[in-house]
């Protein structure tokens, strides 16, 4: 299996996680606002008795590092970055999204619920749209490297 395969079933299970230990248990809520480090962003929101929604930092990077691999995927194939583009889009979509449920019912959300089905349903039309679906569950990262002094052209590495 490759990477993508994994960072599929990463998510989905980190999308099962965030929704259990926000919905089902007080405890990431509890946590969340009782821990004051740099593992959470705020925004702020119109409501004085809650005047912020919180974001914590596993929900930008694992999501993060799937769209950085469409952008590996994009670079590999040496054509336009269409599945970055797309896998993005939906990030930030999925983003939005969060954020405009957590002020709409004044209450916790667990963000993977909204970004993973986003970035993943985003990059998974677009393949399925190009008829490229095979090449993308394929796609190995391990097996392309940047030649030094090139960094947009992908060579294979000699193993």
């Amino acid at each position: 299996m490759n990477f993508l395969f994994h960072l599929y079933t990463l998510q989905a299970g980190l999308f099962v996680y965030d929704i259990f230990w926000v919905f089902f248990t007080p405890v990431m809520v509890s946590v969340a606002k009782s821990f004051d480090a740099p593992i959470k962003l705020l925004f702020p929101t119109a409501d004085s008795t809650r005047p912020f929604s919180m974001l914590g930092l596993g929900d930008i990077v694992i999501p993060g590092i799937f769209v950085a691999l469409a952008l590996r995927y994009d670079v590999s194939r040496g054509k336009e970055r269409q599945y970055f583009k797309s896998a993005f889009l939906g990030y930030t979509l999925g983003l939005v999204l969060t954020i405009v449920v957590m002020n709409w019912f004044q209450a916790a959300q667990p963000a993977l619920l909204y970004i993973v089905p986003a970035v993943i349903g985003f990059l998974a039309a677009h393949c399925i749209w190009n008829g490229e679906v095979g090449p993308l569950l394929e796609f190995d990262e391990s097996k392309t490297a940047v030649v030094e002094g090139s960094a947009d052209k992908p060579s294979k590495k000699v193993e």
